[in-house]
């Protein structure tokens, strides 16, 4: 389960609906207890695809590293990433899965018409052939 706190949220969804028409991306801090990952504070990074970003996301390695540092700096883990779907639903596609990292968490944001629809949380296994739906909390408010 990934429990998200609001001023993470807030960061995430408005980073999401700024970068709209194109995806975002992001990394998410905070601490891990058992099967609970409590997200307490969002980073936004720059999205470094260089082709269409409307339908897809990159990162720099040094960008992720980064918030890594950032991370433990503050006693904190590197939970997951963050990025949105434009004007399409929150699930995790091919590319989503290819390019994945099996130890962390992957909250898609939806973006229709600018505005926050919905979100889900994916969790990929070892080999990245499949991801699994994590539960997702986050302020409704």
């Amino acid at each position: 389960m990934i429990d998200i706190n609001k001023q993470a949220w807030d960061l995430m969804v408005a980073h999401a609906e700024k970068t709209f028409p194109n995806e975002c991306c992001g990394a998410m801090l905070g601490t891990i207890d058992g099967d609970v990952k409590s997200v307490t504070k969002a980073v936004a990074i720059e999205n470094s695809y260089t082709g269409e970003q409307g339908a897809r996301y990159e990162l720099r390695p040094e960008d992720l590293l980064e918030a890594d540092r950032q991370a433990r700096a503050n006693g904190m883990d590197l939970i997951g990433i963050f990025h949105s779907h434009p004007d399409c639903d929150a699930y995790f596609s091919k590319t989503d899965l290819e390019n994945s990292c099996p130890w962390y968490s992957f909250v898609v944001l939806s973006i229709k018409s600018g505005k926050f629809d919905h979100a889900n949380s994916f969790l990929p296994n070892a080999d990245q052939t499949a991801a699994d739906k994590e539960d997702l909390t986050w302020p409704k408010s």
